[in-house]
């Protein structure tokens, strides 16, 4: 058995290919076909045993901590397991609100899979997944294997593949403010876009094809994020223009975009171009295995 002290990592997503569909399902959410990939990019959430719940964030939050993901996690997995939350919750922030690259869903995935641990509770039980969709919609993903393609209202896992790990991007972001999901959405409902094809990218997972990877890069909802946040649409021109980028697109409902690039270095260097050059939130990273990790129990 771990100790009831523990540390998680919380990591980042992009999204290789987003599908919002016009149509909704009986709970009133998008059909979305969505493939994501965990980045390096991440916060950390550190548990400890109380004599009551909390959840504290650093930077802290401007909201209750009741309508905190990570609260909301352990209030409804102590619900369904029948166990008393007693835990001091603290998150150390790195990965930027509202941005598309997943921060309050990687957090409540990290802190199930911490009380998964301190319960005893295998991971794959289907309660833990029953909660984390019932907190958002990316929060399954964050649970298990990286790449994943998830289905229904981007909530349903349907497949993993063998990861990307180390293929380097790019994370760059020029608004203060941020994009909402639901901003987002509402901006697509008024004007639904086409959805790409999705074979082709399940194809290249498939086959460990980068280049193909690269080629079905997609993402129907990135016109919304351009019309709430018109700077993406000069970053993603930025980026593109940038040696060593093989493609750029916007991640979720943004406002972050991101890189796919050559090396390591070209990562690097676009990061430190946006943030000298542009004054823009930057980050060189890379692709890695699963979006939340027990790295100390």
């Amino acid at each position: 058995m771990p100790s009831l002290s523990f540390t998680v990592s919380a990591l980042a997503k992009v999204n290789l290919y987003l599908g919002v569909y016009a149509t909704k399902d009986e709970r009133g959410y998008h059909r979305v076909d969505s493939i994501m990939a965990a980045v390096g990019l991440g916060d950390t959430v550190t548990i400890a045993p109380a004599k009551e719940l909390s959840v504290t964030m650093d930077p802290a939050a401007d909201f209750p901590m009741e309508q905190n993901s990570a609260w909301r996690a352990a209030v409804e997995l102590g619900r369904v397991c029948g166990r008393e939350p007693l835990f001091d919750i603290h998150i150390e922030k790195h990965i930027p609100i509202r941005a598309g690259l997943g921060g309050p869903s990687t957090d409540a995935a990290a802190t199930l899979r911490g009380l998964c641990a301190a319960w005893d509770i295998d991971i794959h039980d289907e309660r833990v997944a029953a909660v984390a969709r019932g907190i958002g919609a990316d929060v399954p993903f964050f649970l298990y294997e990286s790449p994943a393609y998830l289905s229904g209202a981007g909530d349903v896992m349907e497949e993993t593949f063998d990861a990307l790990e180390g293929m380097s991007v790019a994370l760059v972001r020029a608004s203060s403010k941020g994009v909402t999901a639901q901003e987002a959405y509402r901006i697509f409902d008024a004007n639904p876009q086409p959805v790409a094809p999705i074979e082709p990218m399940l194809e290249a997972l498939r086959a460990g094809d980068e280049q193909g990877v690269v080629n079905a890069l997609a993402n129907n909802l990135a016109p919304a994020a351009m019309s709430i946040a018109p700077e993406i649409v000069d970053v993603l021109a930025w980026m593109r223009e940038q040696p060593g980028v093989r493609v750029a697109d916007v991640s979720g409902s943004g406002s972050c975009c991101f890189a796919l690039c050559e090396s390591k270095e070209a990562a690097q260097s676009l990061a430190s171009a946006a943030s000298s050059e542009r004054g823009w939130w930057s980050c060189a990273t890379q692709m890695e295995k699963s979006g939340s990790n027990l790295i100390d129990c």
